[in-house]
């Protein structure tokens, strides 16, 4: 195994377990109006919370990169994490449970800001063009690989055995994730400049924020609407398997859902290195993205639903190994973790507006139109890409060859 392989395998060892922290609170949290009397508002509030902390996190976290390096951060990440996910435990048994569960979403926010600038930065290192969509699509299916085995865990352990159960399991597993990276994540950014990086630093170049977009409008689409509103539609339609429940079938579709976006990481971001372009991968994934949305618009039954799940996991997991690799191939090294921790910024803004947006609206307008309006986002996302890749290379489909001589 070389070296490019044994880094990015230890970043997938060290964050797969992490992710069943994160997979274990949707099928759960939208739920608290039920389960806590929580309100709508603050259910939504409690969801957006680790977004609304990134978007303040991302940017530092990034800069941190830049200054010290890969390891010490990664590693600090997954046992905030770790931390966080006991939270919930706490939140679900002591008064005032708002305030508990706001409180462990923001310091998720905090640990996996770190998380995720370290993680795509190792990837961006250790890879060159013909090798960094495989590379960036690898780390970014491992680390939501933990992600489906949460939402199963969530929702199946919570209608068994309760949810403290569910979460004392899932701040377990996330425990163990910290203590892989110590035990096999080495150091790979090392920056000459490093006493030059300001800690709220964002990478304002075109690439970035083009590909930032993309990443806000997948991410409002696909968890901030998506994800905070299938367990309430599941329950409005009224489809069931093996006798489980909203939280318990919600769960599963949303396994479903990110086992389709894994699968589609990997193949995605390997399509893009064999031919030697990003664009085309990029928009037919954009596309499938758009068909999952409007099937779910007009889901009436299990199997429908099962077919609009898997499109929109494969259309949001097929863009991101090659978008994650087309912002390295247009990075210069130095930039790369102020760059990823920008599109970071970008991609939480989204998933934090979601469901402050979808969840009440949905009360108003229904499932249905709030549905394909989501699934006209990836649209809009394909064209802006276009253009910003145009405006910084001259080209409409420009060879990777080409994005590393630019």
């Amino acid at each position: 195994m070389n070296r490019t392989s044994s880094v990015v395998v230890a970043v997938v060892a060290s964050t797969f377990f992490v992710g069943f922290g994160g997979g274990v609170v949707f099928p759960i949290l939208p739920n608290l109006e039920q389960v806590l009397g929580i309100s709508p508002f603050f259910v939504g509030l409690i969801l957006s919370a680790n977004r609304f902390t990134r978007l303040l996190a991302n940017a530092p976290a990034g800069s941190l990169v830049d200054r010290v390096g890969t390891r010490a951060p990664l590693i600090a990440g997954l046992f905030v994490e770790a931390v966080a996910t006991a939270g919930y435990v706490v939140a679900f048994n002591a008064p005032l449970p708002e305030a508990w569960f706001v409180g462990a979403r923001v310091l998720w926010g905090l640990g996996s800001a770190l998380v995720f600038a370290t993680a795509y930065t190792i990837a961006a290192d250790v890879s060159d063009e013909g090798s960094r969509g495989t590379s960036m699509g690898v780390v970014r299916g491992g680390i939501t690989l933990g992600f489906p085995a949460g939402l199963v865990l969530g929702g199946v352990l919570s209608d068994l055995y309760g949810v403290t159960v569910a979460f004392v399991v899932a701040a377990a597993f996330a425990l163990l994730a910290s203590v892989i990276a110590y035990a096999l994540v080495p150091e790979t950014h090392v920056s000459e400049q490093r006493s030059a990086v300001r800690p709220w630093e964002l990478d304002t170049a075109v690439p970035t924020l083009t590909v930032g977009f993309v990443n806000f409008a997948l991410y409002f689409a696909y968890l901030g609407a998506l994800f905070s509103t299938l367990v309430l539609f599941v329950d409005l339609i009224d489809v069931s398997v093996w006798g489980y429940g909203p939280q318990g079938m919600s769960g599963l579709l949303m396994a479903v859902t990110v086992l389709a976006a894994s699968g589609f990481m990997l193949g995605g971001g390997r399509l893009s290195d064999v031919r030697s372009s990003r664009l085309p991968t990029l928009l037919v994934f954009l596309a499938v993205s758009f068909a999952g949305f409007v099937l779910l618009a007009a889901s009436n039954s299990l199997a429908l639903l099962v077919v609009a799940c898997v499109c929109i996991g494969a259309g949001q997991g097929g863009t991101s190994g090659p978008l994650m690799a087309l912002l390295g191939d247009l990075t210069p090294d130095a930039r790369m973790g102020r760059a990823m921790g920008t599109n970071n910024v970008l991609g939480d803004l989204g998933g934090a507006l979601g469901p402050l947006v979808t969840l009440p609206l949905i009360r108003t307008v229904g499932f249905a139109p709030i549905y394909v309006a989501c699934a006209f986002v990836p649209l809009v996302a394909g064209l802006v890409l276009v253009a910003g890749v145009y405006a910084r290379t001259g080209r409409i489909n420009p060879s990777t060859e080409h994005l590393a001589d630019d």
